[in-house]
């Protein structure tokens, strides 16, 4: 296998940007990649903060600016982990340039954006990829084989929630995640278990919502955004479903979790034992059925790159490596790997809709919100 060389080029520092720095060097090593990514150039709110995260990170240099990145040569392909009020102009600045982008979730600030982003994408003809990391799981995506091959028969019912309480504390004092509609749970946390909806449900045809901010002030500040959501869904396919999101569920820390009803049998899977599917079939004898728990091993999907050891388990930053590899994946053969910027763009057209719904009290169709 020849091997090549892409040099990579991270905007943004923080958590996620450290997430794909350490995923962009790790790759080549876990996946045997014919691409191997070079940390080049790193950007984030200010050159010294750039020139920090590339000391800490390893990159070869800093930029001074985004767009310095962006327009560098020895930058083959760009990550963008900054807030989501910078994702547009970033991506398209570097389609422009026809440019790889892969951009973290959400997609946009804005629908508008979101839209605007998928266009500049598809003009390009650009690899263009989103950051949904959960549904990358070697379980998840067991999961998603699972109901493919119909072994819990036809499904009947869904629901999913991603829940974290490290907003559930009123004495938490007030900071950037509790001001802007785009950093407030429907911003933050939804996307995530609608994004797992549509990925093993598929399209959503209505949704009728509740949006609230349960903690309205805050050591510092007034919450100007909100702190949790219910979703009643009904899918295309007709089947029921109900989302939930928070971020002030108290105890709960990585509570991205799903549950799926079949004909023949049902499926649960939580984030915070991200190792493990509970599958029940209804069969043989009542008095031996029940859940029975399927620890990840080699035989489930990308598993077998990181441990030879059923069980030994896999972990974040794995999810993220994974992704990695996918960006890479559809470099190198120029074919778009899921999910592109358009299943970021359908995430987006489900927030909008559940904001409508809150805000009129109905049940509102997504075939309205696109038409928009």
């Amino acid at each position: 296998m020849v091997m090549t060389e892409i040099g990579i080029g991270i905007i943004g520092g923080g958590y996620m940007g450290k997430a794909h720095a350490v995923a962009m060097a790790a790759v080549g090593a876990v996946f045997d990649t014919s691409l191997r990514p070079r940390l080049e150039l790193i950007a984030a709110s200010n050159p010294d903060n750039a020139e920090r995260y590339r000391r800490a990170y390893g990159f070869a240099r800093a930029a001074s600016s985004w767009a310095d990145l962006v327009a560098d040569p020895r930058v083959h392909a760009v990550v963008i982990a900054s807030p989501q009020n910078t994702h547009r102009t970033i991506a398209e600045a570097a389609f422009s340039l026809g440019k790889p982008v892969f951009c973290e979730k959400p997609l946009a600030e804005t629908l508008t954006d979101a839209r605007a982003m998928v266009a500049a994408a598809e003009a390009a003809g650009a690899i263009n990829m989103t950051g949904f990391n959960y549904i990358r799981t070697p379980a998840s995506q067991f999961v998603r084989q699972l109901l493919l091959q119909g072994v819990i028969g036809n499904v009947t019912w869904f629901r999913g929630e991603h829940t974290e309480d490290f907003g559930a504390d009123p004495a938490e004092p007030f900071r950037w995640c509790f001001s802007g509609r785009a950093n407030g749970n429907m911003g933050d946390l939804a996307p995530h278990p609608i994004n797992a909806a549509l990925t093993l449900m598929g399209p959503i045809a209505r949704v009728m919502s509740e949006v609230e901010t349960v903690v309205t002030d805050r050591p510092g500040g007034k919450v100007a955004n909100d702190d949790h959501a219910q979703i009643m869904c009904r899918f295309e396919n007709g089947v029921m479903g109900h989302i939930y999101s928070s971020r002030v569920s108290t105890g709960r820390k990585m509570g991205y979790a799903y549950e799926i009803t079949g004909t023949k049998g049902a499926i649960r899977f939580d984030q915070e034992d991200q190792n493990a599917v509970w599958l029940y079939l209804a069969e043989g004898p009542e008095a031996t059925r029940g859940f029975r728990k399927i620890l990840t091993g080699p035989a489930h999907p990308e598993y077998k790159s990181f441990c030879l050891g059923p069980g030994h388990g896999t972990g974040y930053l794995d999810q993220i490596i994974i992704e990695a590899k996918d960006f890479l994946t559809a470099i190198e053969t120029g074919e778009n790997v899921w999910p592109t910027f358009r299943d970021g763009l359908a995430v987006a057209e489900v927030v909008e809709a559940v904001f409508i719904s809150a805000d009129k009290g109905m049940w509102v169709n997504i075939s309205d919100v696109r038409e928009v």
